[in-house]
C-alpha cells in the first residue's frame, strides 16, 4: 500500500506546544529580522507563518505583513493571537508548493529554518521560483536555513510542558530515517496530553526536513534568477556563516 503519512502536519498538541515553547522573542530571529525591516514600506509575505511568533511582532512594529500556513491549528492560533493584539491580518491556508496571490510583495521572509520543511530538492527549487514570481522588482527574499551539520545529528528529543489549563503536554521525538544522498532526515514525534494523571489525547507527527550546503543554496538562488545573494551566520550580520552555526541567513534580490 502507498505511504499516506502526512508530513510536517503540526496538529493541535504540536501547535499548542509551539506557542508555549517558542513565545514571541524567545528566539533571536525575531529581533534580528525586525531590525532588518525597520521602516520597510512595502508589503511582506511570511510563508509558513505558524502561530504568529514573527508575524504578530511585525504587525506591532507597523509593518504590512501577510501570512499563510498549511496547518489549520497553527493558523487558528495566529488569528487568535493577532486579534488579541488588535489586528486582523490577511491569513490563509496554503502550501509552499502551490500558494498564490494576485499581487506581489516587497519582501518574502521565512525565519527560523522553516524552509527546510520542504524535504525534496525539486520541490524546493519550484518554491524558490514561486517566491521570485511573487516579488516586486527589487524585492528581497530573506531565508533562515539550517545547514548540513543537522543531517548527522543523533539522539532523542524528550520534553514536557505545563499548559495554561494545567494539562501536562509531552513530546518524544525519534530520528527514524537519514538519507545522505537526498540530504533528508525524518523524525517521528509522539505528542501526548495528560490530565489528572490520565492520558487523554495522543498525536503522531512525522517531520521531514532537507538540509542544505552553503554554496549549494547560493547556487540555487542564483539559478532561479536572484542576484545580490549574501549570507551571514548566527544572526550576526558582521560575519559570514560558520560550520557550527545553527542558522545561516540568506538574502537575495529579484532583478
Amino acid at each position: 500500500m502507498p505511504d499516506t503519512t502526512v508530513l510536517n502536519r503540526y496538529g493541535s498538541i504540536a501547535a499548542e506546544i509551539y506557542d508555549i515553547d517558542k513565545p514571541a522573542f524567545a528566539l533571536p530571529d525575531t529581533r534580528f529580522h525586525l531590525e532588518r525591516f525597520e521602516g520597510f514600506g512595502r508589503p511582506i509575505l511570511e510563508p509558513a507563518c505558524g502561530s504568529g511568533r514573527t508575524l504578530i511582532p511585525f504587525l506591532q512594529a507597523g509593518l504590512d505583513v501577510t501570512g499563510f500556513d498549511s496547518s489549520p491549528e497553527m493558523l487558528d492560533r495566529c488569528r487568535a493571537g493577532a486579534a488579541e493584539a488588535g489586528y486582523s491580518p490577511d491569513l490563509s491556508r496554503q502550501r509552499y508548493e502551490d500558494f498564490a496571490y494576485d499581487r506581489r510583495f516587497g519582501a518574502i521572509l521565512i525565519p527560523v529554518g522553516s524552509f527546510t520543511l520542504i524535504d525534496d530538492f525539486a520541490v524546493a527549487m519550484s518554491v524558490l521560483r514561486r517566491f521570485y514570481d511573487h516579488l516586486e522588482p527589487g524585492g528581497v527574499l530573506v531565508i533562515d536555513l539550517q545547514g548540513l551539520n543537522f543531517l548527522t545529528a543523533r539522539g532523542e528529543d524528550r520534553r514536557r510542558w505545563t499548559a495554561p489549563n494545567g494539562d501536562l503536554l509531552t513530546c518524544e521525538g525519534i530520528r527514524t530515517g537519514t538519507d545522505l544522498l537526498r540530504q533528508r532526515a525524518e523524525t517521528t514525534y509522539r505528542y501526548e496530553r495528560w490530565r489528572d494523571h490520565r492520558l487523554i489525547e495522543t498525536e503522531i507527527d512525522v517531520m521531514a526536513q532537507r538540509y542544505w550546503g552553503l554554496d549549494e543554496f547560493r547556487l540555487a538562488l542564483e539559478a532561479v534568477g536572484f542576484g545580490g545573494v549574501t549570507a551571514c551566520g548566527g544572526y550576526d550580520r558582521r560575519r559570514g556563516p560558520r560550520e557550527a552555526d545553527r542558522v545561516w541567513t540568506f538574502e537575495a534580490v529579484r532583478a
